[in-house]
């Protein structure tokens, strides 16, 4: 018979909605229930959201999860966080939210990136100090953009939160941070685990305006009683921390060791992998930031558009198998890797760049764009289908031969998302990689690591370690084909195209079409 207290409960404040996940304390997934909200363009290159939404769609999706388990809030023994990263929502002295947060999918501060870049010290010296270069989705140039382009505004700025901290302040009225989104932020130094003094310094950015930085599985505050009022949760249940949306991926994932790969293809795709010692990629190609875990950092590398372009070619060229699915049939995306299954490994020498939103990793490239390489009359839609799931697993592979170059060996790699779905990609990323990919039992995403945060923080587990070790269960195992050597030729070919294509990249950008 379950007891008082014997549930967890992860939330995940995501881009496109907030998700609410129960969990028995083995890890067994109870109920989850997720509330989407809107993402606002005001402007092009704009991505802006209302904090509000995140906090309402919390305050639904966790009485609703608790409505559709048919429990009360005294079940739940603690509360764990997951969110988006990078975002920024700034708040005045009475804690109210001054301008509608900006998202790390924001390309405004271009600008601010370079002035960033150049008061730190250089490209370099700011790799150094935070583990990664200026990009336009941090936090910091967001920062650096309100004090420029809002200054009225930036004057009332009392407190710098991320998403997920934002959400856990309304929980708790607690102000906190910790350290895998701080990481996001360039304003922190990943070796040290605390703010950066000489970034905030160059930046004039005072340190009193960031908040108190915790380990992901400490316990950042209690449920208020109001709070409670709304939510249905006990007021006084524990809130611990959380993690940025990646780490939370990773550590419901079991990704708490050296030599494991995630492989997560959402609509972007997302390679990393844990280390025992922070690796800081000179070139800054991949992102260093910590771990959740006790006292690790994992190395990450990002592509774009990985689901996005088997989206947009469903869209666009998948008509037949949308009709299909729409009249009750097959899913379009398994009808999908069927008609690429009528090709054959490099679809027969076609090439298919996955840069329709720039790039990521390892081309920080704002210009770059998608390209079918090599069409020719012989070709069918199934060899470009085919070339789409190709393409995306080549440039995830940019990533993993980076990680390898700084000495991180791939054991295994387990995969999540969209890719861990289809049997047809788990073999391409099998091959492509050279190991084994394994699926997990629970594939619940990020809300399921902030619930074993909770876990831990709530002492049903000693560590992060010990409750992934606990909770996480592999299912299915790919191993790499007699194929891969057919991907090694294709893959190397694949690489040489980004740097014949950049000057017309950029010289396309120019363009007033």
């Amino acid at each position: 018979m379950s007891q008082a207290g014997d549930l967890y409960l992860g939330i995940d404040v995501g881009t496109s909605g907030t998700k609410a996940l129960l969990v028995t304390g083995d890890g067994r997934p109870v109920e989850r229930a997720t509330v989407e909200y809107p993402l606002h363009w005001p402007r092009p290159g704009w991505a802006e959201q209302d904090a509000e939404d995140w906090w309402q769609a919390t305050v639904l999706a966790t009485r609703r999860v608790l409505e559709k388990a048919g429990v009360s809030g005294d079940r739940v023994a603690a509360v764990g966080f997951s969110g988006q990263m990078h975002g920024s929502v700034f708040l005045d002295e009475k804690g109210q939210v001054i301008r509608p947060p900006i998202l790390w999918c924001d390309v405004r501060t271009a600008a601010q990136c370079r002035t960033i870049t150049e008061k730190v010290g250089g490209r370099e010296r700011l790799i150094e100090l935070t583990g990664n270069p200026a990009l336009e989705g941090f936090t910091a140039p967001k920062v650096v953009w309100l004090m420029e382009e809002e200054p009225d505004a930036y004057e009332r700025v009392r407190t710098i939160l991320l998403p997920k901290d934002y959400v856990r302040y309304r929980l708790t009225g607690e102000l906190a941070t910790e350290v895998s989104d701080a990481a996001g932020t360039l304003l922190f130094d990943v070796a040290k685990g605390e703010w950066s003094a000489p970034v905030l310094e160059a930046l004039g950015i005072d340190r009193s305006l960031l908040p108190p930085v915790l380990k992901s599985y400490e316990v950042a505050g209690r449920v208020t009683e109001e709070a409670a009022r709304e939510t249905g949760l006990k007021a006084g249940t524990p809130v611990v921390a959380g993690g940025a949306d990646n780490t939370c991926g990773a550590v419901g994932a079991g990704i708490v060791r050296e030599g494991v790969f995630l492989s997560s293809i959402g609509s972007s795709g997302v390679v990393l992998t844990p280390s025992d010692t922070l690796a800081k990629d000179p070139k800054g190609r991949v992102h260093s930031f910590n771990h959740s875990t006790e006292n690790q950092w994992y190395l990450m590398g990002v592509t774009l558009a990985a689901g996005l372009s088997l989206k947009w070619f469903r869209d666009q060229l998948g008509q037949a198998e949308r009709a299909v699915e729409a009249a009750g049939g097959p899913d379009a995306y398994d009808l999908l890797a069927a008609e690429a299954q009528k090709s054959e490994p490099g679809s027969r020498g076609l090439f298919f760049l996955p840069y329709l939103n720039g790039e990521r990793t390892p081309h920080a490239d704002a210009n770059a764009r998608a390209v079918f390489f090599g069409l020719s009359g012989a070709h069918t839609r199934a060899d470009m289908v085919r070339a789409v799931f190709e393409g995306v697993t080549f440039s995830l592979r940019d990533s993993v031969e980076i990680m390898r170059e700084l000495g991180r060996e791939v054991t295994e790699i387990r995969a999540i998302g969209g890719g861990a779905k289809s049997p047809f990609w788990r073999q391409i990323q099998a091959d492509v990689f050279g190991a084994d990919v394994l699926t997990l039992e629970i594939d619940e995403g990020p809300a399921f690591g902030a619930a074993l945060l909770a876990m831990v923080g709530a002492g049903r587990y000693k560590t992060v370690v010990e409750a992934a070790d606990a909770t996480v269960r592999t299912k299915d195992r790919t191993t790499p084909s007699g194929d891969r050597s057919r991907y090694e030729e294709a893959y190397a070919f694949y690489r040489s195209l980004y740097p014949a294509f950049k000057e017309r990249y950029d010289a396309l950008a120019k363009l007033n079409l």
